[in-house]
């Protein structure tokens, strides 16, 4: 183990002693060992997908969701002083908790829920249009995500831009004030402007949106789901105005409408975290191959947080390399992988608050290195 960045740590499984530089990158050349030879290693088992265990933990969330928003009927019996503090309470164990959900419903598009295609989208497509998630439309991008992580060409989130093409207020942005007010944008209008519009994802040749149909993200035989996706939120928007119109705008807002803001602001902050870190590359065309570029993600810690998010947070390596692989069985196969992984497998403990600090003053932008022969491969810096 040894000290990177603002107090974190990665596995070095392979490397006898520390470096003596701060930061230890990620191996970047064609890796020792095959897909193959990674699935070997890990127990059958961890590939089964049993609809019973699935269930349990969807069962196990939305009974705590639903005892959360019981425990706010009794709220107006409280002084007003402990008013205050009931409801933020409320909204971080809903705005957890809530994640988790997210969280199996983005397994449900995975096909990782059950053996069964068509039971995995009917529970993600309800979990995730309850969250005002259009789960098909995202399903496909997220797909083309996995197939084509760490290419700066054609991954399709947090796609990391050249110095060159870099706005022109960013180096204005670089100190602490500004990296306040990028944070506090990007976790709060991150994940709708994100669908909506496209920012931060690939760049596409004409305007792209998750709501569109006909839009560049999608070919002609994916334009149902899309149109089933938006039926969806447009539902979910309907259920939201008649509960206004029944308990008032407020009690939606406090129910409803902060936890979810801590839901999207967890979503777009444990998608940067595992896919920004200043020891992992990015390739271009010219160096890019998919086990490559599924490697370059880093499994983070986030505490009693882990098990809440089910391990999504503390297993995102193994997760890119078997996407259809359950949760619940992702921590043996991480624990079987990290051998032959070797220093190919990176962890980080430092807490996440502190790293989506670092990871925002640190990971500006890619840039190939100065002299060095693999023009392809790019890594972060943040010198103007």
């Amino acid at each position: 183990m040894i000290k990177i960045g603002a107090g974190g740590r990665m596995s070095e499984p392979n490397s006898p002693s520390p470096s003596p530089s701060p930061v230890q990158r990620v191996p970047h050349t064609k890796p020792p060992f095959t897909v193959g030879e990674l699935k070997k290693a890990i127990p059958p088992h961890c590939f089964h997908r049993s609809v019973l265990r699935s269930f349990s933990y969807v069962v196990y969330d939305l009974s705590l969701v639903f005892l959360f928003y019981y425990i706010t009927t009794y709220f107006s019996l409280l002084p007003s002083s402990l008013t205050v503090l009931a409801w933020p309470l409320y909204w971080t164990l809903q705005g957890c908790t809530l994640t988790g959900v997210w969280v199996i419903a983005h397994e449900c598009g995975h096909h990782a829920f059950s053996d069964y295609q068509w039971l995995d989208d009917a529970v993600g497509f309800v979990l995730h249009s309850s969250l005002l998630v259009p789960y098909f439309s995202w399903k496909i991008s997220h797909r083309r995500h996995h197939s084509n992580t760490g290419s700066l060409d054609r991954d399709e989130v947090f796609v990391p831009k050249p110095k060159s093409k870099l706005s022109c207020f960013s180096k204005y942005l670089n100190n602490p004030l500004g990296r306040v007010l990028t944070l506090t944008v990007t976790l709060t209008l991150g994940w709708p402007m994100y669908l909506a519009f496209n920012v931060s994802g690939r760049p596409y040749d004409r305007f792209a949106c998750h709501y569109n149909p006909y839009g560049p993200i999608y070919s002609a035989r994916e334009r149902l789901q899309i149109y089933i996706s938006d039926a969806g939120i447009f539902t979910a928007g309907y259920v939201l105005y008649r509960l206004a119109l029944a308990k008032g705008m407020a009690w939606v807002v406090c129910v409803y409408g902060i936890p979810l803001l801590i839901v999207n602001a967890f979503l777009v902050l444990i998608t940067y975290l595992q896919h920004t870190h200043p020891t992992l590359p990015h390739y271009d065309s010219s160096e890019w191959d998919w086990l490559r570029g599924a490697l370059a993600t880093v499994d983070r810690d986030y505490g009693v947080l882990n098990k809440v998010f089910h391990n999504i947070t503390d297993t995102h390596v193994a997760h890119h390399l078997f996407s259809t692989m359950p949760h619940y069985n992702a921590m043996e196969a991480t624990r079987a992988i990290k051998p032959i992984l070797g220093e190919y497998y990176q962890f980080d403990d430092t807490p996440f608050y502190k790293a989506m600090w670092r990871e925002a003053r640190e990971c500006l932008y890619v840039e190939p290195d100065e002299g060095g022969s693999e023009k392809g491969v790019f890594w972060y810096k943040n010198k103007f």
